[in-house]
């Protein structure tokens, strides 16, 4: 097999065509068709058969007529180039004849209703979906497998679902927990009480089966799958067990400490408040022990009253670390231990410790209560649901908030708490119908706060090494891209500055100012800066806990690397835990540990210290005065993720947890006139990021339309969002176009990553090469493993390249990087520190890498998709070592994301010319190793973010075949384009390819999708060694196609060499592209 660029042209007449410079595609498509016909083309036939130069046009054109013939010569010349400049898709006869005789096994074969096994359940799409049809539960709609499906509130399509009346929905829920289908009635009417009594003891038993098969498969569920019936046995155990603690010492020590935190004071009126109606606004400021006490108080009142045995109190919070912390807390606080079926405990993904089932309460993450929604859109076994931290406003509380507001017109039982810090605690109020408010006041001590100004006049700092580039390069370098409203804060800063710097004149010294000057040029937090304030705090200051807030886990690493690197700090007395939500929570438990006397506590972490965890013995803060926030461009597709200034909101919580045991101090590396343009709240998650995951949550709980399930958003985000995440949906086969959840949807929403990455995954672990896969997908999610020191970027490019081993693959060279760090592991820790200083890689990063893919693994484990939770078991990596199928894995990954490459002819810009459908020319950014590549085999790119700052550039991108394209790429279409036969992609991604070979290659990828949605549909891993298999015979034959396909003829080698064997009459990849000047 191979591919042939056609011949023809040269390159003739290359400096016409001037009018496609902004390299727009549909300018192209637009220009072709407008000069393309017969008769509109003469102008240009005639002018070359006359004799006259042949890209200048007729002379009796004049003005605007000759700036037209220029743009449809241009856009006609491009067409030109593009069809003689496509790939040929050819097979040799033999591989031709075995295909042929495969396919026709597989059509002959297609097995009936009878014949067991996995093969019977492949399907086309067509039929999976007709199939799915004929029953009102459907498996692509969210639902679970036939065999372990919990019978859902209501059998409905979701049309009809929205039809009915809250009224209506109360009258079901009362009558009924789950809906019973009704029976027609041909018997007389004194049999029918018997037998519908027959029926709901026949359902309940079945209900219970299937409860108990979730169970035992699902363990994140075990907690929701409780009966809740009243036990007066149970109710009088409980009453008991509670007044025999209060003769406990441990129990009534810590009440002692209980009492005097500021919400104990309130118990009365909690309860009260609680009892009397349905959902109560709880705001308090930090350390006000809400979390801690308000679930506690419920549960006590319950078992007091004799009740003990209906109360579940389930409260949610945002990250893992805080569920855990805040369990054990309260566990503590009632002398027990966390789970082990006392009366608290905590779950989070893949993780718990759960209390007993009647009469506890359960500490869980946001996510574990979206999963639960799944399985039991009633939440039924839930008496008391407190949502905690709601201020923060993050992407899954506030869909929470949405479901909850719609399920309290269901379930009248059910008691709603929402908890927030002092923040906007009216707006959440009024969102709930004006619902009752109650207001905790804050056990802080004073607080006393420096700016940046007195922090380096006190400790006399001067910055070293200040990066001297521009801001604008810095940032284009770092992938940096603001909001409109961001740079117009920055404009008025910048004007700002030197009537600020004058008033400062009087208070500081010009050291000092020149100083803040040289800061204030560097959008980076200075960890040099930070050092020299702990080492202040800790020569001058009390004894007292220091917790540093920084964004990100570069800056925590970074700054954990410059205390380690001090002799001081490496001393007995001192103890340093970096703190991060990906960090493995074993280690992140001892923060909340009081070191012995004389040693000092130092604690680097993100915002999650700012409201989620508490560190009691904390006395000075450092703020950093940065937070990481996601935006999303609409407009562009584009997103970011950026360290920009923190809001007053942030900073309040910061100061309030330096004075939680004694007067304290909050030092803000930020000036007073950045302090007096801060924003008053961060602008909430679902209004600044892209919606896919969102809306596959919304499909798979069955939550109906998507837009009209978004609008009752408490700030709801933009349609023009909105819509584009379901196009996006479509475009990668996740929805279809009823805007229905397909197989491969109900997957990739129950995966922790953006769906196209979940994509990736999945195709990884069907096609046999999970491990390397992974790493690809876990890269993708967190960022990859590289940093560019100053001074040093040529270097790091030139590992960088030497790492990608000619792959022309930024995604090959982190799978290489990271191979090479496990090697280099294995062999110890010295080699691990070589390996990673001489190819400027993080060993943090690549260590998060690693934990990352094991939560991957364990997904897949768990989903049916491979058998063992170790991403490098040898059954899920038979096809690991093949790397032109995991750039084919990749193309399934991330299609429609292609780019197209043509070469630039240009003498002052060697390389090549990139251009997307959607945007025309863009670049390749300058870090990937194929910023500065000239010799590509292929004339298509996959890339997995794009991004505009000076210019649009794409990030991360690999060189991909027309076979890889073709197979796992979009829909196949089969044309003649006037004397070529063709094979396009998506209509638009064309090749050449002779009629009976494109017929082939169509009917091969129907047969691949047809097993992928089987194994999506039927998870299950697949069996390598069954040759005769279905699955395995066209997997393989595709695998072959894509892996034993020759080189393209007719390509340049290494530097400016071309292959000897490119045929005659066949021209150089590309030669007649134009613009050797731009």
């Amino acid at each position: 097999m191979s591919y042939g660029y056609g011949g023809g042209g040269g390159r003739r007449g290359r400096r016409g065509g001037r009018g496609y410079r902004d390299g727009s595609r549909e300018r192209w498509d637009r220009g072709a068709d407008a000069g393309g016909s017969r008769g509109q083309s003469s102008d240009f036939d005639q002018d070359r058969s006359g004799g006259g130069p042949r890209d200048r046009p007729p002379p009796h054109l004049k003005g605007r007529e000759i700036g037209l013939w220029y743009a449809r010569y241009g856009a006609v010349r491009r067409k030109q180039a593009d069809r003689r400049s496509r790939a040929e898709v050819q097979m040799d006869e033999a591989r031709e004849q075995n295909i042929t005789k495969l396919l026709n096994s597989v059509q002959n074969d297609q097995p009936g209703p009878e014949r067991g096994g996995r093969d019977a359940r492949a399907s086309t799409s067509h039929n999976w979906q007709a199939d799915a049809s004929r029953s009102s539960h459907c498996y692509f709609d969210g639902d679970m497998p036939e065999e372990d499906k919990q019978i859902k509130i209501e059998i409905k399509s979701e049309e009809e679902e929205e039809e009915v009346s809250s009224g209506q929905k109360k009258a079901a829920y009362k009558s009924q927990r789950y809906f019973t289908p009704g029976v027609v009635k041909d018997e007389p009417p004194d049999k029918w009480d018997e037998e519908e009594q027959q029926q709901q003891q026949q359902q309940q038993q079945q209900q219970q089966e299937e409860k108990e098969k979730l169970r035992r498969r699902h363990k994140d569920l075990e907690f929701l799958f409780q009966e809740v019936v009243r036990d007066s046995s149970l109710d009088d155990y409980l009453k008991r067990d509670l007044h025999s603690k209060k003769s406990d010492t441990k129990y009534k020590e810590m009440l002692k400490f209980r009492e005097k935190l500021p919400s104990y004071q309130k118990k009365e009126d909690l309860v009260d408040l609680i009892n009397s109606n349905r959902v109560l606004v709880v705001s308090g400021e930090t350390g006000c022990g809400k979390t801690t006490q308000v679930t506690q108080f419920i549960l006590d009142d319950y078992i007091t009253r004799g009740m003990g045995s209906i109360c579940r109190v389930v409260c949610t919070q945002p990250r893992r670390i805080s569920a855990i912390s805040v369990a054990e807390r309260v566990a503590a606080e009632r002398a027990e231990s966390v789970g082990n079926g006392n009366s608290c405990g905590y779950q989070i993904r893949l993780q718990s410790r759960l209390p007993r089932r009647q009469g506890s309460v359960l500490y869980c993450t946001t996510g574990i209560i979206l999963q639960w929604l799944h399985s039991d859109p009633l939440l039924s076994s839930v008496s008391h649901l407190v949502l905690d931290e709601i201020h923060e406003r993050n992407l899954q509380s506030d869909v929470l908030l949405i479901i909850v507001k719609d399920l309290l017109s269901v379930r009248d039982d059910l008691k709603v708490i929402l908890m927030s810090a002092t923040l906007n605690a009216e707006k959440f109020s009024k969102y709930f119908d004006n619902c009752p408010m109650i207001h905790i006041p804050g056990l802080t001590f004073p607080v006393e706060e420096f700016l940046l100004e007195d922090i380096v006049e006190m400790t006399r700092y001067r910055p070293q090494n200040q990066d001297r580039r521009p801001s604008w390069k810095r940032g284009f370098w770092q992938g940096r891209h603001s909001r409109p409203e961001k740079e117009e804060k920055e404009e008025e800063y910048k004007e700002s500055w030197p009537c600020y710097a004058r008033t400062l004149q009087d208070r500081y010294s010009d050291d000092t100012i020149a100083a803040l000057e040289m800061l204030d040029n560097d959008e980076k937090i200075d960890l040099e800066l930070v050092l020299a304030l702990i080492r202040h705090i800790v020569l001058n200051e009390e004894e007292g806990a220091i917790l540093v807030f920084l964004p990100g886990w570069d800056n925590i690493s970074g700054l954990n690397d410059l205390l380690m690197a001090q002799q001081m700090f490496r001393s007995e007395r001192f103890v340093i835990i970096p703190l991060h939500s990906l960090m493995p929570t074993v280690n992140q438990t001892q923060v909340f540990k009081r070191p012995p006397p004389g040693v000092r506590k130092i604690v680097i972490a993100t915002n999650i210290a700012e409201t989620s965890i508490t560190i009691d013995d904390v006395v000075y803060v450092i703020d950093g005065g940065k937070i990481k926030e996601t935006n999303f461009d609409t407009n562009n597709n584009i997103s970011t993720m950026t360290a920009e200034w923190v809001s007053l909101a942030n900073a309040k919580q910061r100061k309030g947890r330096a004075g939680r045991v004694c007067p304290g101090k909050c030092y803000h590396l930020y000036n007073g006139l950045r302090a007096s343009l801060l924003d008053a709240y961060q602008l909430p998650e679902i209004m600044r990021t892209p919606l896919e995951e969102l809306c596959l949550q919304i499909k798979i709980l069955k939550l109906g339309s998507i837009a009209r399930f978004l609008e009752k958003a408490l700030d709801p985000p933009t349609e023009k969002a909105v819509s584009l995440a379901i196009k996006n949906l479509m475009d990668l086969n996740a929805l279809d176009h009823s805007e229905t959840l397909t197989a491969l949807g109900f997957h990739l929403a129950r995966l922790p990553v953006e769906p196209h990455i979940g994509k990736l995954i999945l195709f990884g672990a069907l096609l046999g090469c999970l491990d390397p896969v992974l790493t690809i997908a876990a890269s993708l999610s967190f960022k990859d493993p590289f940093f560019i020191p100053l001074g040093k970027e040529k270097m790091a490019d030139m590992r960088r390249k030497a790492l990608s081993r000619n792959s022309k693959s930024d995604h090959l060279t982190i799978v290489n990087a990271f191979q090479g760090w496990e090697e280099a592991k294995q062999r110890g820790a010295r080699y691990e520190r070589e390996y990673c200083w001489d190819n400027f890689l993080s060993a943090n990063t690549l260590q998060m890498l690693n934990n990352m893919k094991g939560q991957f693994a364990e997904h897949l484990m768990h989903a049916g998709f491979v058998s063992s939770k170790d991403p490098r078991d040898p059954k899920s990596n038979v096809n690991s070592d093949n790397e032109k199928l995991i750039k084919a894995v990749i193309v399934a990954g991330l299609y429609p994301k292609v780019a197209m490459i043509r070469p630039s002819h240009s003498k002052k810009r060697p390389g090549v010319k990139v251009y997307t459908q959607a945007d025309g020319k863009v670049c390749i950014h300058p870090k990937s190793v194929n910023a500065e590549e000239t010799d590509f085999n292929y004339t298509w790119l996959i890339y997995h973010l794009k991004m505009r700052t000076s210019s649009i550039f794409l990030y991360d991108c690999t060189e991909v075949s027309p076979f890889s394209l073709l197979f796992f790429g979009g829909d196949i279409t089969i044309q003649k384009d006037e004397d070529q036969e063709t094979i396009a992609v998506d209509k638009w991604i064309v090749f050449r390819s002779p009629a009976r070979i494109a017929h082939l290659v169509k009917r091969l990828k129907k047969e691949l999708d047809s097993l992928l949605e089987d194994k999506i549909r039927n998870p299950a891993p697949v069996d390598w060694q069954n040759r005769q298999s279905k699955d395995c015979a066209v997997i393989t034959a595709i695998i072959d196609l894509i892996t034993t396909q020759e080189k393209p003829t007719g390509i340049t080698k290494g530097y400016g060499r071309t292959c000897a064997s490119a045929p005659r009459g066949q021209h150089v990849y590309f030669n007649d592209d134009d613009d050797d000047d731009d």
